[in-house]
């Protein structure tokens, strides 16, 4: 297959002489992968952001929901909602208390998180010429 560029007076370039692959080719397991797209779909807004912000630096490392609305001026089912979206995606443990719900950052689902998105060093040096 030919590449030709446009408004170009050289020859085309052949794909397979110009590309050269690189890829490391280490994937994330199907499933992995649609667990850690649904956390970051769970994050991928600013007030979820801003909550799980004010959740993780709470003095207690928790937070109530009636002191979150506060914080943000929000109404209580619209904090309410973003919390479960979050919890449901694994980044937010809830514990009831009587009437109230308490919510505090679930260490092992940031993990995954940022281990997806951080490289190790051998992901890093592992090139594969065929993928």
């Amino acid at each position: 297959m030919a590449i030709t560029v446009y408004g170009a007076t050289e020859a085309a370039v052949d794909d397979a002489e110009a590309c050269e692959p690189e890829l490391a080719c280490l994937l994330i397991d199907r499933d992995e992968a649609a667990r850690l797209a649904h956390a970051l779909k769970a994050i991928a807004d600013p007030t979820r952001l801003q909550l799980l912000r004010l959740i993780q630096s709470s003095p207690t490392g928790e937070a109530c929901v009636c002191d979150l609305t506060e914080c943000l001026g929000l109404r209580q089912p619209t904090i309410s909602h973003h919390l479960k979206l979050m919890t449901n995606a694994g980044l937010l443990n809830r514990e009831r208390r009587g009437t109230w719900v308490w919510y505090s950052v679930n260490p092992e689902g940031l993990r995954r998180l940022r281990d997806t998105l951080t490289p190790t060093q051998d992901e890093e040096l592992a090139v594969l010429p065929d993928c």
